[in-house]
């Protein structure tokens, strides 16, 4: 990628942003996990901005562009358009300014992250089906009201702000060689690269998408994907990346990797078993990318950017029980059998002696696929991994039963 004269931010930027806002915001913190390191092949270092007060990033760039408007436009007040983390961000700091606002949020957004933002005071208006949607209904709106628009990332003044993560994680690790981070409209990662680069030259940025939204990096190469599809990354969820974004990108980034959705489950999953926090699907997509791509990261320092937490509690559910199906902690099977009495117990009795246990029943003696004299059993169980289902399966097909494993 080559290097345009100038960029929209630079290091003096970066820097001013962080003397902006150091004294408002908590300083998120940072560490080393060993069991990731020893899954993904590669020392694994966490950026924590799930601990924000509203769980992302997006507060430090919301705060960087508030604090840098006139007394006019503060009165006035600020619009914004969103899927949940910038504007939750921005509805936060504007009470906190005592700022009006309102959240321009795609019909789409999660119930979760439309409460959030109400509940910190901002009128919420739902609009569009799409991220492209929604930004036109809100240039309308805040033209009709005299609103200072507020863009999520393609703004210096937020691109600025999102960068003081990167000085932080560097100076809490600065032995990271290469720096990891989710990208969208590609706020977060214009800043993080110009800081880090700046502070440490020789490090690489690798930027991460989800493969149903590849807009920044089909900037660059061709990309071949299912470009609109449902993510679970749907905090960077952006089909057209930003005008200033792009520009620092195609400067200062090294190379960006897509994901696909069970990549981001499995990665959700991970984080919260073994670092036991919640991170939303795009917060996630960095440690996605370093497993599922080994050789990439394989023997070095990788700097995980977690970038928010902000996800849908039904969502977060289903991440968890499709993980524990993957890892062949939950089965389902289908059990032909005679239809006699004991024939049940028999069944219980093989799997509790097996270890397993059985959490739903179903006993289907209608299926016009067997005989008369025949049932089939379905039941779900929880075992301790793979090895110990296929262990059940294979103590009921020697015990004579025919066994189906349902997926």
């Amino acid at each position: 990628m080559h290097e345009p004269p100038h960029l929209p931010i630079s290091i003096a930027d970066v820097r001013e942003a962080a003397a902006r806002i150091g004294v408002r915001l908590p300083r998120t913190p940072s560490a080393v996990s060993e069991t990731l390191s020893e899954i993904a092949g590669c020392r694994v270092y966490l950026k924590f901005e799930i601990f924000q007060f509203t769980a992302s990033f997006k507060e430090r760039g919301a705060l960087s562009k508030l604090l840098t408007l006139a007394d006019a436009e503060r009165r006035r007040g600020v619009l914004t358009v969103s899927a949940g983390n910038h504007a939750q961000a921005v509805a936060h700091h504007c009470r906190r300014l005592g700022i009006p606002v309102v959240v321009v949020m795609p019909r789409f957004t999660p119930f979760t992250k439309v409460a959030r933002t109400k509940a910190s005071g901002a009128d919420v208006v739902l609009a569009g089906e799409t991220f492209a949607e929604a930004v036109t209904a809100a240039a309308k709106l805040g033209a009709e009201r005299g609103l200072t628009f507020v863009h999520p990332f393609d703004d210096p003044a937020v691109m600025a702000g999102q960068g003081t993560l990167a000085l932080e994680f560097l100076e809490d690790c600065p032995e990271i060689d290469v720096l990891v981070v989710p990208v969208g409209g590609g706020g977060l990662i214009s800043g993080c690269a110009v800081a880090a680069k700046a502070v440490k030259p020789e490090i690489e940025i690798v930027g991460v998408q989800a493969a149903a939204y590849p807009g920044m990096k089909a900037l660059f190469e061709p990309v071949e994907a299912a470009s609109g599809r449902q993510t679970i990354a749907d905090g960077i969820a952006v089909k057209t990346p930003g005008e200033l974004t792009r520009r620092v990108v195609a400067a200062c980034v090294d190379e960006i990797l897509l994901v696909k959705e069970d990549a981001i489950e499995q990665a959700v999953c991970l984080l919260a078993e073994i670092e036991k926090v919640v991170v939303e699907g795009a917060g996630a997509t960095t440690l996605a990318a370093v497993i599922a791509y080994p050789d990439r990261f394989a023997g070095r320092r990788a700097g995980l950017v977690l970038s928010g937490a902000n996800i849908d509690s039904r969502t977060l559910a289903g991440c968890l029980l499709r993980g524990l199906v993957r890892d062949g902690r939950m089965i389902r099977l289908a059990i032909e059998m005679e239809d006699v009495p004991g024939s049940l117990a028999r069944v219980a009795s093989i799997i509790g002696e097996a270890g397993g246990n059985i959490i739903e029943v179903l006993h289907q003696r209608l299926s016009a696929d067997l005989s008369l004299r025949y049932t089939t059993l379905e039941i779900q169980l929880e075992t301790r991994d793979r090895r110990h289902s296929e262990a059940i399966v294979a103590a009921l097909a020697d015990a004579g039963f025919t066994v189906t494993v349902r997926r």
